[in-house]
C-alpha cells in the first residue's frame, strides 16, 4: 500500500493570497478591534495592500461623508510614503491603535468572496518593476494621494467608484501583480482626469484639500 504524501505545509503569511488574509483576520470575538498598526506584522512588500485594503472599507459605508472622510485621508497618508520611498508603512499612534471590528471584516469578506473567487484565476505574482521600481512605487503614491483627495470631498455618487478603484490598487499590491497594478495606474489616471475636470480642475482640488487637512 502506498504511503499517502504528507499534506503541503501552509503558505507563509507573507505568501498568503488576499482571501486567505481576509480568513486569519476575520477569526476571533466579532467585536474585538483589528488594529491597523497589526495588520502589515509579517506582511513584508504586502504590508501598504493590506493596509489600503482596510483603509478603503469605510468608503463603501453607505452614509454620505462618513466613508470620504476617513477612508481618503488614510489613503493619502499610505500614497504619500510610497510617494516618498518608505518600503515599510508608518502610522501615527491614535490611528495605528484603531481599526475595523473582525465583524466588519467577515462581512466585507462574505460581500466580496464572489469577486475574489475570480480576481485568483487570473491574478499572480508579476512584472515586479512596476511594484518595485522607485519611480513606479512613487507614480503609485501619487496616484493614490489624488484618488483620496478626491475621495475626501464632497463629490456626490463618487464613495464607491473610488473605493473599488483603491480595492484595484490594494490587490495588485497584495497579490504582487504588476499587470493589475497596470490596470489600476490606467483606471486612476481615468478617474482623475474625468473627475478632476469635473469639479473645477485638479489644482484647484488639491488646493482645497490641502487647507481642509491644515495645510
Amino acid at each position: 500500500m502506498t504511503p499517502s504524501a504528507d499534506p503541503a505545509p501552509p503558505r507563509p503569511v507573507e505568501e498568503a493570497g488576499t482571501r486567505a488574509l481576509l480568513d486569519a483576520f476575520s477569526v476571533g470575538d466579532p467585536d474585538d478591534t483589528l488594529r491597523l498598526g497589526d495588520v502589515f506584522n509579517g506582511l513584508g512588500k504586502r504590508s501598504f495592500g493590506m493596509l489600503l485594503f482596510i483603509a478603503t472599507l469605510p468608503a463603501f459605508i453607505p452614509i454620505p461623508g462618513i466613508g470620504g472622510a476617513i477612508s481618503g485621508p488614510l489613503t493619502i497618508l499610505l500614497g504619500a510614503q510610497l510617494l516618498i520611498g518608505l518600503r515599510k508603512p508608518w502610522l501615527p499612534g491614535f490611528i495605528a491603535r484603531h481599526g475595523p471590528t473582525r465583524r466588519l471584516m467577515v462581512r466585507f469578506r462574505n460581500l466580496l468572496s464572489p469577486w475574489l473567487s475570480r480576481l485568483e484565476r487570473v491574478v499572480k505574482p508579476r512584472a515586479a518593476g512596476v511594484l518595485d521600481h522607485r519611480a513606479a512605487s512613487a507614480f503609485t503614491g501619487l496616484l493614490l494621494m489624488l484618488l483620496g483627495l478626491l475621495l475626501s470631498l464632497p463629490i456626490p455618487f463618487t464613495n464607491y467608484l473610488f473605493g473599488a478603484l483603491m480595492l484595484l490598487f490594494a490587490f495588485a499590491l497584495l497579490e504582487r501583480d504588476g499587470r493589475l497594478m497596470l490596470v489600476a495606474w490606467a483606471a486612476g489616471v481615468v478617474a482623475i482626469g474625468v473627475f478632476g475636470g469635473l469639479s473645477g480642475g485638479l489644482a484647484a482640488l488639491v488646493a482645497e484639500g490641502l487647507a481642509r487637512f491644515g495645510f
